[in-house]
């Protein structure tokens, strides 16, 4: 008897292709691209230039790692691969932008996404705190391509004297 295969159709190509995709390009791969704006950022504390240190324990169960920094009340919780304390104070208060002390990274929840806080201003300040605060030293900075110049440059620094 011979061993016949059915024609792959174009919905198995399309899935693949999909798949594929999702394993260089989605969460399976690790890399995500930030977004560069939010709409949620109005909710931003007013002073995020005092900020609890990065070792600082979740308020609610004192897990001390995987913690999160809500930048609206800069209430510090635990993350969801632990308790899930800054997803459910996002649920009851809508706060929605938060910082990892983990990695840094700044996260909306209300986005579904991570944002870039080296390129949104309001994220900045703080993103650079947290860093000092976490290795006792300024960030690098980041270059970035300047196209009206046609080369890189360091951002932050001023062209002429």
């Amino acid at each position: 008897m011979a061993n016949h295969a059915a024609p792959s159709s174009n919905l198995d190509q399309e899935n693949s292709i999909e798949e594929e995709f999702d394993l260089i390009y989605g969460s399976e791969s690790g890399w995500v691209e930030a977004r560069t704006s939010c709409d949620h950022l109005g909710s931003l504390s007013a002073d995020l230039t005092h900020i609890p240190t990065p070792d600082t324990p979740c308020n609610r169960c004192q897990h001390p790692s995987e913690n999160w920094l809500c930048l609206s009340c800069k209430e510090v919780l635990c993350s969801r691969f632990v308790n899930k304390h800054m997803l459910q104070h996002y649920q009851q208060t809508g706060h929605s932008v938060a910082l990892s002390f983990s990695d840094l990274s700044v996260w909306c929840f209300s986005c579904d996404s991570y944002l870039d806080a080296q390129v949104i201003l309001q994220l900045r300040p703080v993103h650079e705190i947290a860093y000092i605060l976490k290795f006792g030293e300024a960030p690098p900075s980041r270059t970035i391509q300047d196209p009206s110049m046609g080369n890189n440059k360091a951002e932050g620094s001023s062209s002429g004297n």
